[in-house]
């Protein structure tokens, strides 16, 4: 199955994680994406390591470069090069969509502004993401996802107490905006449909971390109150959080008063104790909560303890790690881990797209989730199949002069 996105062209400019992971979304969708990398180095990522991954014959691979790239090709272009630009110019002329995360102005100066771009192709949806944003006072900043984890708030609602600010586990200012980056290039292909033309997406990492703030957001914006960092436990709600158990702990989220009652009738407690009897009370008095439960948990083994709960109906789970993620039998059936056969690596398994498509036709439903992948690349494998596809004729572009490479965000 090819995807929804079939016959839709991307060309890809981008580097490091934002932009990558927007283009491998729209890939896994069935877009044909081609990525654009600097001659003899490439994308950021390919150097970010360890790990790394050493073929028998070849040059050593990423990891981190293996997780944002598949389902792409791979060209080399020299950007300061009048014949790679001319190239490039061509690949816009055909594309649907160009993708870059260039420093704010620094595709003006390699002679690709959005007016060229809209010359050479009116019905062209490019997406710029940037760090901080396009315009306004920092709109110039380089942006990399802590510093932005940082600068948009999230730290600070992150880890065991205020005084403890922890980035996320992942780059997740990076990966947000790539999504939201994608989710704005779909609607603008669905808008040229009815208009003709494309037009500009942009989005930054402070703006999609901002765009997840959620009742954190309206907590200050309506309530005047600062969310602050409080370890496993929701600041809205009780019991919601992570609680010790005899060998371990367990997940448990109370997120109802209905919730709150099957599991005081599980463990005996009185719901209507003091303190007790609404949310509001249980979050007032959150370690009186922590501390009933725990001491109820404290002889039952995790495994028994979430038999229990998942028996009367208690959301509950265990904290898995990233080993045990990928080997269990749910995230599996839900295609969450694909196999690709690599140039250089052989046969792969990645972590696989997190959609699913069904003909939701009169027979019953049919899966029409794309199947096969491409592997990510080796950086420039597919220049000269590309360049072969665009001979009769490249167009060359304007002159403009020669500078430096704006920081990918």
């Amino acid at each position: 199955m090819s995807g929804p996105l079939d016959g839709i062209l991307v060309v890809d400019l981008t580097r490091a994680l934002a932009g990558p992971h927007a283009a491998m979304m729209l890939g896994d969708l069935g877009a044909r994406v081609i990525k654009v990398e600097s001659p003899g180095s490439g994308d950021d990522t390919r150097g970010w390591g360890p790990p790394f991954v050493q073929p028998d014959q070849g040059e050593r691979e990423s990891t981190y470069f293996l997780s944002t790239n598949k389902n792409k090709e791979s060209i080399t272009l020299d950007l300061k090069d009048d014949a790679d630009k001319a190239v490039l110019t061509e690949l816009v002329r055909r594309a649907d969509v160009l993708m870059e995360n260039f420093r704010p102005g620094t595709l003006d100066r390699l002679g690709f502004g959005t007016a060229v771009l809209a010359e050479l192709n009116p019905r062209l949806v490019t997406l710029a993401i940037s760090g901080f944003g396009h315009d306004g006072p920092e709109g110039g900043r380089a942006g990399y996802d802590q510093i932005a984890q940082g600068e948009g708030g999230l730290m600070s609602l992150t880890g065991s107490g205020p005084d403890d600010p922890q980035r996320v586990g992942v780059p997740i200012g990076d990966l947000l905006a790539g999504m939201y980056g994608a989710y704005g290039v779909l609607a603008a292909l669905l808008e040229r449909e009815r208009t003709g033309r494309g037009q500009v997406v942009r989005t930054s990492l402070l703006a999609a971390i901002v765009g997840v703030h959620a009742f954190q957001g309206t907590a200050w914006t309506v309530a005047g109150k600062v969310g602050r960092a409080q370890g496993n436990h929701h600041p809205s709600i009780a019991p919601y959080g992570l609680f010790h158990c005899a060998d371990g702990s367990v997940q448990v989220a109370c997120a109802s008063e209905s919730l709150w009652r099957k599991l005081c009738a599980e463990f005996g407690f009185d719901p209507e104790a003091p303190g007790m009897a609404t949310n509001g009370e249980r979050v007032e008095h959150r370690g009186e909560v922590i501390a009933l439960l725990e001491g109820a948990f404290a002889q039952i083994a995790a495994e028994d303890l979430l038999a229990r709960l998942n028996k009367v109906g208690i959301p509950a789970g265990k904290v898995r790690t990233i080993d045990e993620v990928y080997t269990w039998d749910q995230a599996l059936s839900q295609g969450l881990l694909v196999d690709v056969d690599h140039a250089t690596l052989g046969p792969l398994s990645l972590p696989g797209p997190p959609l699913r498509f069904f003909d939701a036709g009169p027979g019953g439903e049919t899966e029409t989730t794309r199947r096969e992948h491409l592997a990510p690349p080796t950086l420039g494998a597919d220049g000269d199949a590309i360049r072969a596809w665009l001979s009769g004729g490249v167009a060359q572009p304007d002159g403009s002069e020669d500078v430096e490479d704006g920081h990918a965000t």
